[in-house]
């Protein structure tokens, strides 16, 4: 999964740590971010940029290279960087600078959306004890949003259930997911998602992994579940455009090196399931 760039080592504890023209820094413009447009993946510096490293917020480090982000823009792009959109990290290499833009982008959507106090509207200013943004009029603190959810690899007779989302750009399979909402229990959110999405009672719930997914400021906790009952499939067409069970020879992984529902797809396939 995208996360586990070992033998690199992710440092995400907050620092006040002033940049230097050879540190590397984040930009982003309509959604998308600057880098080089050639394999391999690289993200540009302070100098390469022409940009103040005074003006920028450390964000985390992988090994001894320090990730920075800045709100400013560059009077001239070099030649060899160009914006483009965070959905190239899906394949591009090396992994851990993948990974970097990853975490970055979920920061930097964070920064963008609470620039202003929820509660009274006045300017946000950085903490300089933790990450977090806090009001200096009403004392309103905010954290980096991280928001619970769940994937369901759901079993029935040697079979796997799978999907595909209705109405977005995704078409491939998938599993059964969804988000914890409030006042709920992880174990609930499986049994309600599964519900709603296919109209089956679930058992037999074992713990798999968890996964930061920054597309949607999510940790993802991963289940193996077995139907309870009938596994007839009643599906929730305005959340799917279809469901279907799939024994291990009928699955086809298309590449990827990223996700936590691949992964969980795999372990079924290749019978190694908790």
């Amino acid at each position: 999964m995208i996360q586990d760039i070992a033998p690199h080592f992710y440092n995400n504890s907050y620092q006040r740590r002033q940049a230097t023209c050879g540190d590397t820094v984040f930009v982003f413009a309509s959604e998308k971010m600057l880098c080089k447009t050639a394999e391999p993946l690289c993200w540009p510096t302070f100098e390469e940029l022409d940009l103040a490293p005074e003006k920028a917020q450390y964000l985390f480090s992988i090994d001894n290279t320090a990730f920075f982000i800045t709100s400013e823009t560059p009077a001239e792009i070099p030649e060899a960087f160009s914006y483009l959109p965070p959905s190239l990290l899906r394949t591009a290499h090396p992994r851990h600078l993948a990974f970097a833009g990853f975490v970055a982008g979920q920061l930097h959507d964070w920064y963008r959306s609470n620039r202003f106090c929820g509660s009274c509207a006045a300017p946000m200013q950085h903490s300089e004890k933790e990450r977090m943004l806090q009001c200096p009029v009403c004392g309103n603190m905010v954290y980096p949003k991280i928001c619970p959810g769940v994937i369901v690899a759901l079993t029935s007779h040697g079979r796997l259930l799978m999907s595909k989302y209705a109405g977005r750009a995704y078409t491939n399979y998938a599993l059964l997911a969804g988000f914890t909402e409030v006042g709920e229990t992880i174990e609930q959110t499986v049994a309600r998602e599964v519900m709603e999405e296919v109209g089956l009672k679930v058992k037999n719930l074992r713990f798999y992994k968890s996964q930061p997914w920054a597309f949607s400021s999510s940790l993802l906790c991963g289940f193996f579940a077995e139907v309870d009952g009938d596994d007839t499939i009643q599906l929730d067409t305005e959340e799917l455009a279809e469901a279907a069970w799939f024994t291990p020879e009928q699955i086809n992984l298309a590449p990827d090196e990223m996700s936590l529902t691949r992964e969980m797809m795999l372990c079924f396939k290749n019978g190694e399931m908790p």
